[in-house]
């Protein structure tokens, strides 16, 4: 069968392996322990050794250069307002930290890689797999390529050793960094990470155990009473809302029906006896008001309670709302009966407290009645109505001005060096991604297209790199040895040591933080993940992003680094 499939199928169809790649790719990905999995770039890759050793056919170049240009664009895009955020005043501790992490993880590599010989394959491969970056793969691959000096033999051995170096560490570093940052250094300092983000989520202003299920999570909710209390008849809308705002709730009237008829809404309407009110509220604003005793008798109004609402995707760029905290924002008179959903950040979804601070280019997600959410979202920003159509003219135009901007090349010392056109794609992903976050009317890449862009472009490429080093595999790990695996273990621990001591000891970096921030800087998704688990919040989310954007763009950087340094 499997004769059958080399003579006829993949042969003269090689797109069929890359596909079917791909495919085994991320079901071996889905493999996992706990929050650990292998994940669906390094299956795709093990799938691609495996095939590529079986079939043993070359896939074009052409075609894992366009795949992995497209993903560093994407990452680009996708970082770049956290990475130029990142630059300011409040980011910078969280920044110095990745970087003390980036350079100890280069510095470890390349000394590890001198003291036993490594060429410049085994050297990027070594560093990929150790600081859990894939992105070195084809950046180093791109910098091996364009070394002097080298035959086209030689050169497709280096190249193909940078996939089999990080193919043996990769797996193990990953493993190692989520063990280190939620077991055991906690449990060497002795630190609870589960009480300890409690605690810190209290002084956020998140009390409770999860955040995710406290103030931060808003459970809007609208129910309809028909008023009976003497104390409200006579009284406006407005002396309603406003006592409530006093004792601390958000409670809300949205509409009044009397006498039959549904009434134009007004916040100078005077309540009578007999009025039947919706009510906008949280649910446990509501439950504490005991609206029943205060209001009247609950009733089931469909016409009145069936009003236009509307969630609202505002970007943030209005000048007198940045830099306020979601509290402030709640005080807003423009933010009556409007809540605050979700909070993106880069992409993501931000954990986001009281104490937030809202920054350009977040996305702030507004639910209430459509009426009072349009004002609102034009208060703060940007409204951005979802769209799932890519503006294919940005990404064709950052791809194009990124590859132009990397082709001039410095030589030095006879070694020609450039940012490469994959390098180009990502500095200009990282601009254009920034502009969008100034200017949200530019260039719409939905989530979908950035996940396909991204998750998949990275997956397809290095099933193809996969596929051309697979008949090299076994020659390749014989001549790299199995000490390979024990030399990057400990260039996976040491930066992470070294980044603890700094935030820890100088930097006074709370410690459920600390490990978010650790996590970022070594680009270590699944380490985040393992430390979530373990603190049963996603308060240590809130020192990841940053330290992962910076972590993003210096260790994709470094495989060309240390290529040169290896030459």
């Amino acid at each position: 069968m499997i004769d059958f499939l080399n003579r006829n199928i993949f042969q003269p169809h090689p797109e069929l392996l890359v596909f079917i790649t791909v495919a085994l790719g991320f079901l071996f990905g889905k493999l996992r322990y706990k929050a650990i999995a292998l994940g669906a770039v390094t299956g795709c890759l093990v799938a691609g050794l495996l095939l590529g050793a079986q079939f043993k056919i070359t896939i074009d170049a052409t075609v894992k250069n366009l795949f992995f240009t497209l993903f560093l664009f994407a990452l680009g895009y996708r970082v770049g307002p956290q990475f130029f955020r990142g630059l300011k005043k409040d980011g910078l501790p969280q920044v110095v930290n990745a970087v003390v992490v980036c350079v100890t993880g280069l510095l470890v590599s390349w000394g590890f890689a001198v003291m036993l010989g490594y060429g410049p394959g085994l050297s990027a491969g070594l560093l990929g797999g150790a600081l859990t970056q894939s992105a070195v793969i084809g950046v180093a691959q791109d910098a091996i390529g364009n070394l002097p000096g080298l035959s086209a033999d030689q050169m497709k051995t280096e190249e193909n050793l940078v996939a089999i170096g990080y193919a043996v560490t990769y797996p193990l570093g990953t493993i190692l960094c989520a063990i280190l940052l939620a077991n055991i250094l906690p449990r060497l300092y002795k630190r609870d990470l589960a009480a300890e983000s409690a605690r810190l989520a209290k002084e956020l202003d998140a009390p409770g155990d999860n955040p995710d299920l406290a103030e931060g999570y808003y459970e809007v909710v609208l129910r309809a009473y028909t008023i009976r209390r003497p104390d409200l008849v006579g009284r406006t809308i407005d002396d309603f809302e406003d006592q409530q705002k006093a004792l601390g709730h958000r409670i809300y009237i949205t509409r009044v029906r009397r006498d039959g008829t549904v009434l134009d809404h007004d916040q100078r309407t005077v309540l009578r006896e007999g009025d039947t009110v919706a009510v906008s509220a949280l649910r446990g604003a509501l439950v504490d008001f005991d609206a029943r005793t205060h209001i009247g008798p609950e009733t089931d109004d469909v016409e009145l309670l069936g009003y236009e609402t509307e969630t609202l995707h505002v970007v943030a760029s209005n000048k007198e709302q940045l830099g306020k905290t979601v509290a402030d924002l709640r005080r807003e008179p423009f933010m009556v009966g409007v809540y605050i959903d979700k909070i993106y950040r880069s992409g993501s979804e931000f954990p986001y407290r009281l104490s937030t601070k809202i920054e350009r280019g977040d996305t702030v997600i507004l639910t209430g009645p459509k009426r009072l959410v349009d004002p609102a979202g034009r208060a703060i920003g940007k409204p951005v109505p979802t769209s799932f159509a890519t503006d294919m003219l940005w990404v064709g135009l950052g791809v194009f001005l990124g590859g132009c901007l990397g082709i001039p090349a410095l030589t030095v010392s006879g070694v020609p060096i450039s940012l490469s056109t994959s390098g180009g794609a990502l500095i200009m992903g990282l601009v254009f991604g920034w502009i969008r976050g100034k200017y949200p009317t530019y260039g719409n890449v939905p989530p979908g297209a950035q996940w396909f862009m991204d998750t998949f472009g990275l997956c397809a490429f290095v099933a193809v790199v996969g596929i051309n080093a697979g008949p090299s595999f076994t020659s390749g790990l014989s001549t790299a040895g199995w000490g390979l695996l024990l030399w990057g273990a400990v260039a996976t621990l040491i930066p992470l040591v070294v980044g603890f001591l700094v935030g820890h000891y100088v930097q006074k970096i709370r410690f459920p933080i600390l490990m978010g921030v650790l996590a970022g800087g070594q680009t270590t998704t699944a380490a985040i993940g393992a430390i979530n688990e373990q603190s049963r919040s996603q308060i240590p989310t809130l020192g990841y992003t940053i330290p992962y954007a910076v972590g993003n763009v210096l260790l994709t950087i470094w495989g060309a680094v240390i290529v040169l340094l290896n030459h």
